[in-house]
This record gives C-alpha cells, structure tokens and sequence, in this order.
C-alpha cells in the first residue's frame, strides 16, 4: 500500500515537472479546453437567463391570457395587419358572456401622449381598459384602487399610472390624487400599479398609464373600433377551449364562413414563449455546436502535443523503463499529465465564462443564469476529454520497448 502511494506521488510530482518545464506549450495545449468550456457556460448561461425571462414574462402577463388581435388578411398566402380593426366593445361583451371558458375580458384601445403634471411631464403609452384588466393581467396597484363599471360606463377621467411614470411625474411620491394632464385632458390619479420591470424584448412594462377604455376612445382618440382585446381563460389548461370558443363566436358575429379567412387573430402567451423559447433552442444548439467544436479541437490539441512529447521524450521514457518502471506506470503518467492539462483548463474555462456572461448581462442587459450543473458537467468534459485525447499518446509512451529508447537520439 505504502509501495503504491509513493509511486503516485511519483508519477503526480514527475508529470507536474514536465508540465512546469514547457508552460507557454502547456497553456496553448490547454486554450482550446478553455474556449469550449468558457463556451458551454456562457451559452448555459444565457439560455438559462432567456428562459427565465420568457417565464416570467408570462407569469407577467398571465398564463390563461388570450390576445385577440383585429384587421388581418390573407395576402399572397401571408397574413397581415391591414391597419383597419374591426373589433367593437360589444365583440368584447359578447366574449365574456357567450363564452363559457373565458373568466375576464378586457377591451383594449391604445395611444400616445405626453402626460404633463405640473411643471414636469413624460412621453408614454396611454391603454383604454376594462375593469377585468388586471386580472386578465395578473397585475395590481400598489397604490390607492383601479378604475370600476360605473367608471368604464360614464367615461370618467381617472388614470392608474405606471411605477416608472409615477416616479417621473411624481418623484416625492403622493401621486394618488394629483391631477394630470394627457392630451390637455384632465385625468385624476387614483392609483400606481405594482412594478413588473422589463419585458423579454426589454420594453420597460411599466412606462404607461391606464384609464378607462370608453374615456381614452372619447376623450384621447374619437374612435369606436378597439385596437385589440385581451382575454383570460378559466385555467391555464383550457386555453386552447377558450380559443376555440371565441373564434367561433367572433366568426358568426363578422359574418365569417367556417372556413374562411378570419378578420382577427389571436395569440396566446403560451405560444408566443414556444416561439421564442423555439428560437433560443435554435441558438443555443449552433453555439453548443461551436463549443463542441472547440473542445474536439483542444482534444487533438493535447493528444498531438502529447505525442510530441512522448517522441521528446524517448529516451528518458527508456531510462526509467530499464531502471524498473513498468508500462502502466509510464502510460499513468502521460494520462496524468493530459488529464492535469483538460482539468486545469476546465477551471480556467469556467472563471473565463462565468466572467464573460456577468460582463454580457452588464453590457446587453441580458439576464443570465450560471447553474451549478453546467460547471459540474463542464469539469466533467474536460477531464473526459483529457482521458479520451490522452490515453493514445500515453498507451503509445507505454509500449516503447526499453533498448530503442535508450538508443533513441
């Protein structure tokens, strides 16, 4: 037992030493290991972020919610926006009562505008919505109350504000109350809704204000069509019922065969984070495909390197042979020193992307997420590829027969 720990102590300190005598080779041979698992984790790690992203993105805007969406048209086999809407407040009643599957409903009109209070003011969205809003939105205040029926149905000019508007135009605070203008419209702030932060296209959810849909279409707009009308399910898992339901109910109040091209769309979350999440899978793969390459590449960068040092070496290899070292003891150390090498440059790969993604998030404003698990499958990569790439070098170093090398210049 004693026998065998001090032979590895050997084999360890004489593959060190020859790792140590050619440090400029050693961290070439090492650089193409440090570039795929720098790769892996950066490419985890953003992946991860954007899923997390999307996620919440969702839970932001509700599972169950359902956005119909007016003016569409088939074009040469593509559907467009014509710019025309069709969809009224009553297609919006209509859907909340002739569709059993959908819990909340809220018609939706939007526009832009300078708000001004006092000597201060603020460019942003101003959203027309029902009182269903924020639960088809899963969004509430975080100050005073939201607007009610009898508000939608005299049109009253009250406003809930986004957190980011609220701090602009109020930045003491005590935005309930106040008075501000849209439009040279008054509207009375009766509540600030709770921050959501950013979006996954980095859009700012909460530079916006909300009033009443009926007021903004007479007051701010002088229309009578909506720009879109956001629905709730009533559950995550019927969905695709509530779906169902409204193009049927929408298609016979247009007037629109079964079969023909509808005058509206409709999409929901879940689809629209398939689609995304489906691209990022995408991106992922062509970058895991370039680390892969990478860490194929630092492979045969370590076995040719190894080789060359096995023909270097020769002769001392045949010293050592002669003098009682076995042929398992030779192929041990030359995998020593390539597994040393793929570990080493594991780590190095790892600090490297864990510092490339934190500079990524900094810089794009990114999200990213590096998880335990891609850094233990990184470590075990690199090993696996110092043991895959090191073994032929160390096999061949093995079987060199002991009078060759000792004649070998």
């Amino acid at each position: 037992m004693g026998n065998s720990a001090q032979r590895l102590g050997n084999i360890t300190v004489v593959g060190l030493k020859a790792i140590a005598r050619n440090k400029l080779r050693s961290f070439l041979t090492m650089l193409g290991i440090v570039i795929g698992v720098g790769c892996v984790i950066v490419v985890v790690a953003i992946g991860a972020g954007a899923s997390k992203s999307i996620q919440d993105t969702i839970n932001s805007l509700g599972s169950s919610c359902v956005m119909i969406f007016p003016g569409t048209s088939t074009q040469s086999g593509a559907r467009i926006f014509t710019g025309n809407s069709t969809l009224t407040p009553e297609d919006a009643d209509a859907i909340k009562t002739g569709c059993p599957a959908v819990a909340y409903v809220s018609p939706t009109v939007r526009t832009a505008g300078q708000v001004i209070a006092g000597e201060l003011n603020w460019g942003t969205q101003v959203w027309g919505v029902g009182p269903d809003w924020p639960f088809v939105r899963s969004w509430n205040t975080d100050q005073g109350s939201f607007f009610s029926d009898d508000d939608v149905r005299t049109a009253t000019k009250v406003a809930v504000l986004g957190a980011t508007v609220a701090e602009n135009l109020f930045p003491q605070g005590g935005a309930v109350g106040q008075i501000i203008r849209i439009k040279n419209v008054p509207f009375k702030v009766i509540g600030v809704l709770e921050r959501k932060g950013g979006s996954t296209m980095g859009q700012d959810q909460d530079d916006q204000v909300v009033a009443p849909y009926t007021t903004v279409m007479k007051r701010l707009q002088g229309s009578t069509k909506l720009n879109m009308i956001y629905a709730a399910a009533a559950s995550p898992d019927r969905v695709q019922e509530a779906q169902d339901q409204i193009d049927a109910l929408l298609r016979q109040r247009h007037r629109i065969a079964p079969n023909g091209d509808a005058d509206f769309m409709m999409r929901s979350q879940e689809e629209i984070a398939k689609t995304n999440q489906q691209q990022m899978d995408i991106l992922k793969r062509l970058l895991l495909s370039i680390a892969a390459i990478s860490l194929l590449i630092g492979g045969i960068g370590i076995m040719n390197i190894m080789l060359v040092s096995v023909t270097e070496r020769t002769r001392e290899i045949g010293i050592r042979m002669a003098i009682g070292a076995k042929g398992r003891h030779v192929l041990m150390q030359f995998l020593f020193e390539a597994i040393s090498l793929s570990i080493v440059g594991g780590l190095i790969g790892v600090l490297v992307g864990i510092g490339f993604s934190t500079a990524f998030a900094k810089i794009a404003g990114w999200p990213v997420f590096v998880s335990p698990a891609s850094i233990i499958v990184s470590f075990g990569v690199a090993g696996t590829v110092g043991i895959c790439f090191g073994f032929f070098p160390a096999l061949k170093a093995s079987r060199l027969d002991p009078i060759d090398a000792l004649r070998y210049e």
